[in-house]
């Protein structure tokens, strides 16, 4: 009764404030909140009583976007669920409030729920872009010019979205914000002191803009002011006087003097020309002509002391601006009287080319050195420079012979430039030189070279016969035919493989070598199964006379492709069945697991193409057989029952790793008979597969025995043979694995089966030959595959 009334009176309080509060609560939360942060405790002012809202399920009632908020289960508040962002909910919008509905049940009633979001400073002011550029001119831009300015935004509201601006000091500018009756912002750059380009050229201010959140942000902007040049200055010469000596035996082109001036301006204002106003004596004009653009001054007529001792040249600079500005320099030219003939040096016999292998104190060339004054001054000393390979030796008065003093290298140096200096003995001396130029000629003293003593060439099988394998460059540094190389295979071969039955074959029949360019080509389609490494010699000679030659190895490995598919073994008694035909026997009631055959196959490939797996085809499903992934082992998967019948035909895929893999079928039959009729059966199998064993493995052993000796005693040969024919270079070790699913090793090298009887047990060895070449026509001594029993182990050579 009790229950009862709490109950109506709690109804009619909830209906009482609902109808007073317009149906409707409210609550506020400002962003940025984190997760479970408590909005309201909404089922508390909802009325609700504690366990009454989850009781009654009070939850949220979506309405097109993510609200962020979500009721609590367990205490009925409303909490943050997700990240609120103002910004992203409503914009530049206020206020900004979630409208919820909430569902409570039984009765069924709905709720509506608003929650205001409210802003905090989390954005800064932003402006358009990093940097603003403007450009003012100097002098005619006047103090008090204004530059509008694009301001920043806020994505916040109210006042923190209230920005302020101020710059960073300058003596020549200021801000200026003015607000509109519409509450529209106009910011201004006011021009405070005239500008000078010529002081500073550039002028970078820096605008802040402020918030009035709490703490503020604030967001900049960098203001490049470049000041544009007017034509305010005239050019100004280094020098207002330039003095200068000059003998009187100076010749035409001289430089008498550089004259230098500069122009603060830029741009057309700051270019400016030369020119020669006038000149004292005004007879002489044309002795001296000025650079307009570089303001050298040359001499274009010879000087004589005796006539003109000075020289007076006024000289003017005038730029390009408008109006145009001009400077004025003076330059005074004294000339001096001095030894005014110079040697001369005359060749009156050249013999070039020179060969490089010329004994020394060959004459190359024979001079004449003269001077027309007489006395100290007509005395001339004489040098060759480079002082080596060439000297002078002197044969009478004026006379001198250019002779070899050592020994010439064309490859070296194809050609010298020889300077013969002659000096008088005047005060000051004068010189005059001579050049020579002296080619060296070519003689055949160079053998070509190839880049590398050893090539190493990966040539996959099966290629298509005129093949491009490799290019080999030998180089020859003499010139024309002395240098020019033909290329040839000299010697090397290969043993042919067993198959094959041709022997020792000749590297010509294999591959050729184009004799002018060095590309290799194959002659023919390339077998790994028939030959894995071909060493062979490539000659260089060149044309010289007589001619020089080089000789380069090539290994040449041929990397095996997957040609060949798996073949099957015959059992022991292999005459009486059909290829691919294998039958066997099962007794009724053998457990499962129990090895009732094995398939036994191998590939004529090496490495991954030649590891094989096996899979039963037929039957499929739940079948009373299985067979060994990659041990080839059928054996039963279930206890064998009368219901299985009197034979099981299996159908067994054997397959390759290669790429496309490659396949080869056997059609196993097992008949299935009474246990005494089984062991009977295999039983005769087993002696028949023992004495098979018995007399295949004493000829594997004695036929590896006989090539391990037969290495060895190649292997001493080969020390005085230094070309081998077949190479199996040095190489990392190759990785063996075993294990009870069988074995296989990835390697280049040939593998063959060998056979063993069923007691070796299910793991596979793999045995690789040491890293020696063999000898010629030992290349075709391989192991075949030697039926013994239903296990094969893989030896490898």
């Amino acid at each position: 009764m009790v229950v009862c009334v709490r109950a109506v009176v709690r109804v009619l309080v909830l209906q009482a404030a609902w109808a007073l509060g317009g149906g409707q609560v409210r609550y506020s939360v400002p962003e940025e909140a984190k997760g479970g942060t408590v909005v309201g405790r909404l089922a508390q002012d909802l009325g609700l009583e504690a366990g009454e809202a989850e009781a009654r399920r009070l939850r949220l009632v979506a309405q097109g976007r993510r609200a962020s908020v979500e009721v609590s289960g367990a205490s009925g508040a409303l909490v943050v669920s997700s990240r609120l962002d103002r910004e992203e909910l409503c914009g530049k919008s206020a206020p900004c409030a979630l409208r919820l509905e909430v569902l409570l049940e039984r009765p069924l009633r709905v709720f509506h729920v608003e929650v205001e979001v409210t802003d905090i400073n989390d954005n800064a002011p932003l402006f358009p872009a990093a940097t603003k550029n403007l450009s003012i001119p100097e002098l005619i831009t006047m103090p008090g010019s204004r530059f509008p300015l694009e301001g920043a935004s806020d994505a916040d509201i109210g006042a923190n979205a209230q920005l302020s601006y101020t710059l960073s000091p300058s003596e020549h500018f200021a801000l200026d914000l003015q607000r509109s009756e519409e509450h529209l912002e106009s910011l201004f750059l006011v021009l405070t002191k005239g500008l000078d380009r010529e002081s500073l050229a550039e002028h970078r201010l820096v605008l802040t803009a402020t918030d009035g959140g709490r703490p503020a942000l604030t967001g900049t902007v960098e203001l490049l002011v470049s000041v544009l040049d007017a034509n305010d200055n005239a050019p100004q010469f280094n020098q207002s006087v330039y003095k200068v000596r000059l003998p009187e035996d100076s010749v035409e082109g001289t430089l008498v003097a550089h004259v230098g001036a500069t122009d603060p301006d830029e741009g057309i204002n700051h270019e400016f020309s030369f020119s020669v106003v006038s000149l004292v004596p005004a007879a002489k004009r044309d002795v001296f002509s000025i650079d307009p653009m570089s303001g050298e001054i040359r001499l274009r007529d010879t000087l004589d002391f005796e006539e003109v001792r000075f020289y007076e040249l006024q000289i003017e600079a005038q730029d390009k601006g408008t109006p145009p500005l001009s400077g004025h320099c003076k330059v005074v030219v004294e000339v001096l009287d001095v030894n005014d003939n110079a040697p001369e040096v005359w060749v009156t016999s050249l013999s070039v080319p020179v060969p490089e292998d010329a004994s020394v104190g060959t004459v190359v060339a024979l001079l004449s050195v003269s001077d027309r004054d007489s006395g100290a001054n007509g005395r001339v000393r004489c040098a060759v420079w480079p002082p080596a390979p060439f000297g002078l030796v002197a044969t009478f008065a004026g006379s001198y012979s250019l002779v070899l003093r050592e020994a010439l290298d064309r490859e070296r140096v194809s050609e010298y430039e020889v300077e013969v200096r002659a000096e008088d003995g005047g005060a000051p001396p004068l010189r005059a030189s001579r050049g020579l130029r002296v080619p060296v000629s070519d003689v055949n003293d160079n053998a070509p070279a190839f880049a590398q003593a050893v090539y190493t060439v990966l040539a996959r099988e099966n290629n298509a016969a005129g093949a491009e394998l490799a290019r080999l460059w030998a180089r020859d540094p003499d010139e024309a035919g002395n240098g020019r190389v033909s290329y040839s295979v000299a010697e090397g071969g290969a043993g042919a493989g067993a198959g094959s039955g041709s022997g020792w074959r000749p590297a010509s029949s294999y591959v050729s070598v184009d004799a002018e360019s060095g590309r290799l080509w194959a002659l023919r389609p390339l077998d790994d199964e028939e030959l894995q490494v071909l060493q062979f010699e490539v000659r260089a000679v060149d044309a010289g006379e007589p001619p020089l030659c080089g000789n380069a190895t090539v290994q040449l490995f041929v990397v095996d492709e997957n040609d060949n598919a798996p073949a099957l073994l015959p059992p022991a008694s292999a005459s009486a069945s059909a290829p691919g035909s294998l039958w066997a026997w099962a007794a009724w009631g053998a457990p499962a697991g129990q090895v009732v055959a094995k398939i036994r196959a191998v590939d004529a490939d090496s490495g991954y193409n030649a590891w094989l797996r096996y899979e039963l085809w037929e039957p499929r499903g739940k079948g009373p057989f299985r067979v060994g992934l990659y041990s080839g082992e059928v054996s039963t998967a279930r206890a064998l029952e009368e219901a299985d019948g009197p034979r099981q035909r299996l159908l067994i895929v054997v397959r390759d790793h290669g790429e496309p893999s490659r396949s080869a079928t056997a059609t196993l039959s097992v008949s299935l008979v009474e246990g005494a009729e089984a062991a009977l059966s295999a039983a005769g199998g087993a002696a028949a597969a023992a004495a098979a064993t018995n007399v295949w493995l004493v000829v594997a052993i004695c036929a590896v025995s006989s090539l391990f000796l037969l290495a060895v005693v190649l292997y001493g040969a080969s020390r005085w043979a230094p070309r081998a024919a077949v190479l199996a270079g040095p190489g990392p070790a190759t990785l063996v694995c075993a294990s009870e699913v069988g074995s296989w090793s990835y390697s280049q090298r040939q593998s063959r089966s060998l056979c063993v009887a069923d007691g070796a047990g299910k793991s596979d060895l793999m045995v690789f030959s040491p890293n020696c070449p063999p000898p010629p026509g030992l290349s075709s001594l391989r192991m075949k595959s030697i039926p013994i029993d239903v296990s094969c182990h893989h030896i490898s050579f």
